[in-house]
């Protein structure tokens, strides 16, 4: 396909703007899909993805309209995940920005449009769900005009569901998007915006052709990685898989390889060619660091071969998870993985549960921390288990985030308060429009973990969004606050906090832990402490049998000997009993109230 006649766009936007209605689309309207087989959310593969209504992976698709090959990637929306969709931005030279006819610009619109105008692509303006009643067409305009600096004749009302408008968004991609600049005559180059691993055929990437052509059967290299394989199909997608003699220059498509884990094949890596190979990687690339941890524990122990398989398998298509095996006296043995943030978390999760059907046990999100020691020397710590004793430790630091909120300007107060809680530091605050201001803060990235975007959506009625990106690591009054229950420290509990937060943080979790944790026949002691010294303390009350009951009459010192005897079980009782810690307690610090 001649270069001139090549589009490569892609779909920008909030979650749940209607990016993956836009792509069913346009697929319908171009022809590339048959109506019979259309279904909903046709590039969303993950059943997750259909139930969560979000795009988790990206999808990129190939349609054919008035003589112009125009390559679609539809990318995920979540802060998460946002790395994957600067590389994506870099696959392309022109972005759709669709934005909700009724709610308007929200965090996610705005960062990934600072993403498209970093990477410098051509950004049409799109205004979805004009059919709503609740759809407000002239302030949402307003907010889009101000934020790109367009006219008002440039921006296309649309309605993804109906397919109100949709052609018009095909035509302004073939007039407004400029064409590749790839030189055909150059050492092969091309960008993996995407990786994933196949159970019958590989490693698949998902790659832009910048420079030269990839023909089948080629033996290719990946350039920072510094691995080689071999193109045994490449084609494009349309949207299954079409097989084609090569890949040239400008286009998009997926290689299939001969490499057995996506860790050989990053995304943001460029391909080239063994022979005639290019020195030269693409900018942009970087190793995805996680940087929230879980213990992910099976309910049972005979289980733990099947939980270490089942994450082995899912970390060859996800190059992000990171794990390592964990032993908790409590949980038994675990493994501690890390994450890009709790929807990663979650999604994770959720599929090891029901693609190897185990039920897990998973420990409190933490993240991570550098640890400076008294001999100079520097540690990452990923669990507060982990932490040296105080005497050996001279700092530790803790991560940071940027953080941007954008919500109506009636909630401004409620939020800087809810950020000012959670130790923000409010850095500015501007305003999109009359109506919606943004408000920019810094936090550290342990406190927001938790329930800080379940606060935010509460305090501003739903209208509040959040994006936010990892800035540094900062010297903090930090502490481990363990938790014990009858005397014996459950390490899985421990937590690291801020010395300041330490005995409201302790007092409100042995509450919980009380509500939590059955009764037993013995009293049982919940303790959070710092450092060997209690701050705070909760009592089970036991279970008491009645052991008078068949007494009636007599000296009332029948009585006390009874009840004596009972006094000295009890105590007994305390000695060697064993405290059963339900799967709930280890996730209490989740659910705040």
């Amino acid at each position: 396909m001649d270069q001139s006649k090549i589009r490569n766009f892609c779909i920008i936007a909030h979650i749940d703007h209607g990016k993956s209605t836009l792509a069913d689309r346009l697929l319908e309207v171009t022809g590339t899909v048959d109506k019979r087989n259309m279904k909903a959310q046709l590039l969303d593969k993950m059943d997750l993805e259909r139930e969560k209504g979000i795009t988790i992976k990206l999808a990129p698709v190939r349609m054919q309209y008035k003589d112009y090959q125009l390559n679609l990637i539809d990318t995920p929306g979540h802060v998460d995940f946002s790395y994957e969709v600067s590389r994506s931005l870099e696959a392309c030279e022109g972005a759709i920005l669709v934005v909700d006819a009724s709610q308007g610009i929200q965090a996610q619109t705005l960062a990934n449009v600072y993403l498209a105008m970093a990477a410098d692509l051509t950004i049409i303006p799109v205004l979805n769900k004009i059919d709503l009643p609740a759809a407000d067409v002239e302030r949402v305009s307003a907010e889009v005009i101000s934020l790109l600096g367009c006219k008002k004749e440039d921006i296309l009302l649309i309605s993804a569901k109906t397919g109100v408008g949709v052609e018009a968004v095909l035509d302004a991609v073939i007039d407004l998007i400029p064409t590749p600049k790839g030189d055909e005559s150059k050492p092969t180059r091309a960008l993996i915006f995407d990786s994933y691993y196949d159970d019958y055929r590989g490693v698949i990437l998902y790659v832009r052709v910048i420079d030269g052509h990839i023909a089948k059967s080629a033996h290719i290299r990946m350039i920072s990685a510094a691995t080689n394989g071999i193109a045994l199909e490449v084609g494009a997608l349309r949207p299954d898989m079409k097989p084609n003699a090569d890949l040239k220059t400008g286009e998009i498509g997926y290689i299939v390889t001969n490499l057995k884990s996506t860790r050989e094949a990053r995304v943001g890596d460029t391909v080239t060619l063994v022979t005639n190979a290019s020195t030269q990687a693409l900018p942009g690339y970087k190793v995805v660091k996680p940087f929230v941890y879980a213990g992910f524990f099976p309910d049972s122990n005979e289980n733990y071969i099947a939980l270490k398989e089942a994450i082995d398998k899912l970390s060859l298509s996800d190059s992000a998870l990171q794990y390592e095996p964990e032993n908790s006296p409590v949980l038994g043995f675990g493994v501690r993985i890390g994450f890009l943030g709790l929807l990663h978390m979650d999604i994770i999760k959720e599929r090891i549960e029901r693609e190897y059907n185990l039920d897990l046990v998973v420990t409190n999100p933490s993240t991570d921390y550098e640890v400076v020691m008294s001999n100079g020397d520097e540690i990452d710590i990923k669990s507060a288990s982990s932490l040296p004793e105080a005497s050996k430790v001279a700092e530790i630091r803790e991560p940071w985030i940027k953080g941007e909120v954008v919500c109506p300007k009636e909630y401004v107060g409620s939020v800087i308060q809810l950020i000012v809680s959670k130790r923000g530091l409010q850095k500015n605050l501007s305003f999109v429009d009359a109506q919606l201001a943004l408000i920019t803060f810094e936090a550290p990235l342990a406190n927001l973990l938790t329930d800080f975007y379940d606060q935010l959506k509460s305090i501003t009625s739903g209208y509040g969004s959040f994006n936010y990106e990892l800035d540094n690591y900062r010297q903090e009054d930090l502490v481990r606050l363990d938790f014990y229950v009858a005397g014996d420290r459950v390490d899985a509990l421990s937590i690291m906090v801020h010395r300041s937060e330490a005995n409201g943080i302790g007092r409100e979790t042995v509450k919980k832990l009380k509500d939590v944790i059955p009764r037993q026949n013995f009293q049982v002691a919940l303790q959070a402490g710092v450092g060997g010294k209690f701050i705070a303390r909760e009592d089970i009350s036991a279970f008491r049998k009645d052991v008078t009951t068949g007494l009636y009459g007599g000296d009332v010192s029948r009585k006390k000997k009874v009840l004596a005897k009972q006094k000295k079980g009890k105590e007994r009782m305390k000695r060697f009993g064993k405290v059963d810690i339900p799967a709930e307690a280890f996730t209490v610090l989740l659910k705040r109230d």
